[in-house]
């Protein structure tokens, strides 16, 4: 079987390369350059794709062939010009999800094949399983902290048949003694947290910088619509911030709403950002299809230990309404649903939060 993999030049995808080849597949390494010219554009730094001269040398050390398939301006429509979009909308999105829902198994699979490969693999920290009645879904793998299947709740069940996860039985730090066992640099090499296109989170500035004017300043105000400050931007904040308001308070003040058509930020005191319950979109379905009372396992960060909550389906939204108040939901993150064994039943995109004193109606108890 001919299989591509998809190399970063980090440790994971690499062990993930060199695995597949110790097993006796054919393999071919593919990198994937997404963000030079917008990083060049952008920040004045010029360079071929991150991590692209260590995949290469990986690839060589193993004998596989190695490609760089330019996929700028399939990245910037697709992903890019959505983030920035939903910034100015007041909301907080997550691009490395809709870019592994949409570029790295969708069109870099695509380009894969084209070369001849059957399959892609990569470093993920996850499993892909087979329901009884058909239906590919991701769970949780040997990884428990660095976990990445709350990433991968957008994939398409087309997809998921020709995609392979060689570390998903591992932990992190396996695969590092692996890779420290076979004398590959890569193994001490650190990770990046930081989004792809946008070096060091300089997230105000990339938003300023693209085409589209972003707002300026406006007003920050109290949750009954008193003035108390003034803002740089909506697209400087997100929901649960605390720094940069500027706002002397005898509590610590938070971000606690977003109002993008009033130019307004809202701030409140920690306690206002608890919610009872969240709103969700754009449903992806992969073990379950069917969510309307289902109790489950519930993540709205990718760090978050899974809380329980119910779902309620009502058309094309779902509420996930929770036994206990919960923080740190914004608009425009992904919710992502499992069962006790940590399979993802579906996951969505997070539309609104229910605060504590507001729509009682739409809450259920769990």
């Amino acid at each position: 079987m001919k299989i591509a993999v998809a190399m970063s030049g980090g440790l994971d995808s690499s062990m993930a390369a060199v695995l597949l080849t110790e097993a006796g597949y054919e393999v071919t390494g593919i990198t994937a350059e997404l963000s030079t010219r917008l990083v060049e554009r952008h920040f004045a730094r010029p360079g071929a794709p991150p991590g692209a001269d260590s995949a290469r040398s990986v690839a060589e050390s193993l004998g596989i062939p190695f490609h760089v398939l330019d996929l700028q301006d399939e990245f910037s429509t697709r992903i890019v010009e959505p983030f920035c979009e939903e910034y100015l909308r007041g909301r907080t999105p997550n691009p490395c999800i809709r870019c592994n829902a949409m570029i790295k198994f969708d069109l870099l699979l695509r380009r894969a094949r084209d070369l001849g490969c059957e399959k892609i693999a990569t470093g993920h920290y996850a499993t892909i399983n087979r329901s009884g009645s058909g239906r590919y879904y991701i769970a949780r793998g040997g990884e428990t902290v660095k976990d990445q299947s709350y990433f991968l709740f957008m994939l398409s069940q087309d997809s998921m048949k020709d995609i392979i996860f060689p570390l998903g039985s591992f932990t992190k730090d396996m695969v590092r003694e692996m890779a420290r066992a076979r004398g590959l640099t890569v193994a001490e090499r650190p990770e990046s947290q930081e989004i792809c296109f946008i070096p060091d989170n300089r997230y105000a500035d990339f938003i300023e910088k693209t085409p589209g004017a972003a707002p300026g300043p406006g007003d920050i105000t109290d949750a009954a619509g008193a003035v108390i400050g003034r803002h740089r931007g909506i697209h400087r904040y997100t929901i649960g911030q605390r720094r940069g308001l500027g706002i002397a308070s005898p509590r610590p003040l938070y971000v606690t709403g977003i109002d993008a058509p009033s130019n307004r930020i809202i701030a409140g005191f920690r306690e206002e950002l608890d919610a009872d319950a969240l709103v969700a979109e754009d449903i992806n379905y992969m073990k379950e299809t069917e969510l309307d009372g289902l109790r489950v396992l519930v993540k709205t960060r990718s760090t978050q230990p899974p809380v329980e909550a119910r779902l309620s389906v009502d058309g094309e939204y779902v509420t996930v309404s929770f036994p206990g108040p919960q923080t740190g939901i914004s608009p425009g993150q992904a919710v992502v649903f499992y069962n006790g064994s940590m399979e993802v039943l579906a996951g969505g995109i997070i539309e609104r939060a229910i605060r504590r004193d507001e729509g009682k109606e739409e809450v259920h108890n769990v």
